[in-house]
């Protein structure tokens, strides 16, 4: 045998010691190599941002991520259903979720009125809680009840201070930039009868993000905002995929699917003021950038940050 043969089975051996001495299971282990990482996950608090159908039954990865960023057993989470057309049944199911992860309190805030925003007790919890959960559902519909109301400002300072970790999936990620996109087509050339803009709930105000991305063809539609708002990044997430920010600027994927990141800095035209509405764009010098899990982009230097490759 080879050197890097000897060397390559002393390190599969290490790694099989490795997960029968801290508890690991075989469908675990197999989970995290096919996505190129390992646990344990990180306990601090981040923004996080789902693109929808996250893994509810299985690994939960995402979620799981989540429950242990808001504090493990002792989590306490509010659970915002509020996206939803059945916003009991689906609050109940990330109920049940996070119950069976071991969380010590969830709350479901099942706000239906914007008036309920200012009720002293859903004020309250939201000041002790350590996560917030914003479900999927209508984006509209979320923002015309949270946005501008004191819980939604208490939530958002909280968040950008570190102090809890807040998640949005589907269209509770949607809301996370100053700009949301709230709806629009898809799987055609860009042009500005794709996508239709309306103001989010401004988490982290640059960013513009998109939604079951690659999963619903959405590349135009995110081209397309961003021609209009060259001032954001496009973020666009796929299903059962998460971009993660902890405050260092840092955007970090996890998931099985790829983040794709939309940066118009150095754009040098676009007929987007002289051309009619479903008429095709034309974008120059606009730059992509595809993630996948373990992938990193930094938001200040604006370069992408690719995992390395475990080729033993």
């Amino acid at each position: 045998m080879s050197k890097s043969g000897v060397f390559t089975a002393i390190t599969k051996l290490l790694k099989r010691l490795f997960y029968l001495m801290t508890g690991i299971n075989a469908a675990s282990q197999l989970q995290y190599q096919s996505l190129g990482e390992e646990m344990p996950q990180s306990t601090k608090t981040a923004i996080m941002i789902i693109g929808g159908a996250e893994d509810k039954v299985h690994g939960r990865e995402i979620l799981h991520n989540f429950f242990m960023r808001s504090g493990s057993t002792d989590a306490q989470i509010a659970i915002i259903p509020s996206a939803s057309r059945e916003p009991a049944v689906i609050g109940e199911r990330y109920r049940e979720i996070f119950t069976e992860m071991g969380a010590k309190r969830i709350e479901i805030l099942d706000i239906q009125d914007r008036a309920q925003c200012e009720d002293p007790i859903l004020q309250s919890y939201a000041e002790s809680c350590t996560g917030v959960f914003m479900t999927g559902g209508d984006q509209l519909r979320l923002c015309g009840l949270l946005a501008d109301t004191p819980l939604m400002t208490l939530i958002r300072q909280r968040s950008q201070r570190g102090e809890i970790t807040l998640a949005g999936t589907s269209a509770g990620a949607a809301v996370m930039g100053h700009y949301m996109i709230a709806g629009g087509g898809s799987g055609e050339s860009p042009n500005r009868s794709l996508v239709d803009i309306t103001t989010g709930l401004g988490i982290i105000p640059e960013l513009l993000v998109d939604q079951h991305f690659h999963n619903r063809n959405r590349m135009a539609r995110l081209m397309s905002a961003i021609a209009g708002h060259p001032d954001c990044f496009g973020i666009g997430i796929d299903e059962d995929t998460c971009s993660l920010f902890e405050g260092d600027g840092l955007l970090q994927v996890i998931g099985k699917g790829t983040v794709t990141v939309i940066d118009p800095k150095e754009l040098t035209h676009t007929n987007l003021l002289h051309i009619g509405a479903t008429d095709p764009l034309s974008i120059g010098n606009l730059r992509i950038h595809i993630l996948v899990h373990g992938d990193r982009f930094n938001l200040h230097e604006r370069i992408p940050i690719h995992a390395q490759l475990d080729n033993m």
